[in-house]
């Protein structure tokens, strides 16, 4: 069996098989999401979205960031499946894909908070 990969008992006929590739697949997607968050100005263009969608003109506004910076940012975003894009006649509107986004966010930001407090 090779190592680290996960087993799958097959409910028809119980046959137990190793599913590397799927592992490989979810590690990929995985490492994919994190690059997408592996940049300052993408980590505050995702907070400025916290409250609901906004247009990337908002977005500009909102961070003073350059408009062709933040579709840059924000293509990158779509492309690692945080962001989506809504078109409304001449706009688009950007909102996360998921709540749980955040979350991650907020709680890499907790883990960093404890790593600069004083050990006592």
């Amino acid at each position: 069996m090779p190592s680290g990969s996960w087993l799958v008992k097959l409910p028809v006929c119980g046959i137990v098989v190793a599913v590397t590739s799927v592992r490989s697949e979810l590690l990929q997607l995985h490492a994919n999401v994190c690059k997408g968050l592996a940049d300052a100005k993408r980590l505050l263009i995702i907070n400025t979205l916290r409250d609901g969608e906004m247009t990337v003109t908002d977005i500009c506004t909102e961070l003073d960031l350059r408009q062709a910076n933040v579709s840059q940012h924000l293509a990158i975003l779509r492309e690692k499946g945080l962001v989506r894009a809504r078109r409304d006649g001449q706009f688009s509107y950007y909102s996360l894909t998921s709540d749980k986004i955040i979350r991650a966010v907020d709680l890499l930001r907790e883990v960093m908070a404890e790593q600069l407090l004083p050990v006592r």
